[in-house]
């Protein structure tokens, strides 16, 4: 059993969501990802990913109710994904077992355009563009620079199967999740 939360986060097309849910399924933990309550938000507003990221640096309600109830949701049993709740638990001093999955730029940029179904000089500057509306954002609410964090182990997925990648996290939570004193 985890002790902790855990906390999934990484850039987009890094391969997080594939490796959380797997992860999550093996080691029979809740699933919960703010990139998908993020999406249902912007398709409630009737707006596409990019646009609702715009529209949430002048509203920062956005980031800060999903951010919340993220953090309400933290608790033993549950895997989050999103790319700042690990940080954020950090430092509200909640147990946290904070894991990353990366990848090389050209690489993800590959896979979003795959799973976007759009050519890579499309998906590359809409993914430049996110990544760079949700770290000012991350830095103007919290004072989070996530360039500058660490999480507890990061996965660097640009040549890894989405197994070898789940292998290696699950690997480490098996390592450091042993109840203490045996």
């Amino acid at each position: 059993m985890i002790d902790r939360v855990v906390a999934l986060g990484g850039p987009p097309g890094s391969g997080k969501t594939t490796a959380a849910r797997q992860l999550a399924r093996e080691l029979a933990l809740e699933l919960v990802s703010a990139g998908e309550r993020f999406r249902a938000e912007a398709t409630r507003h009737g707006l596409d990913l990019n646009s609702f990221s715009r529209f949430a640096e002048s509203h920062p309600e956005v980031d800060r109710e999903l951010d919340e109830g993220m953090a309400v949701l933290a608790r033993p049993g549950r895997l989050l994904e999103g790319r700042l709740t690990g940080a954020l638990l950090r430092r509200r001093g909640v147990p946290v077992y904070w894991l990353t999955v990366t990848a090389r730029p050209e690489v993800r940029a590959e896979r979003l355009a795959g799973r976007d179904r759009m050519r890579v000089e499309e998906a590359r500057p809409r993914m430049e563009a996110r990544e760079a509306s949700e770290l000012r954002r991350y830095r103007e609410l919290y004072g989070i620079d996530l360039a500058a964090e660490r999480a507890d182990l990061s996965v660097d997925s640009s040549e890894l199967t989405p197994e070898a990648v789940v292998h290696a996290l699950r690997e480490y939570l098996e390592r450091v999740g042993e109840p203490r004193g045996r």
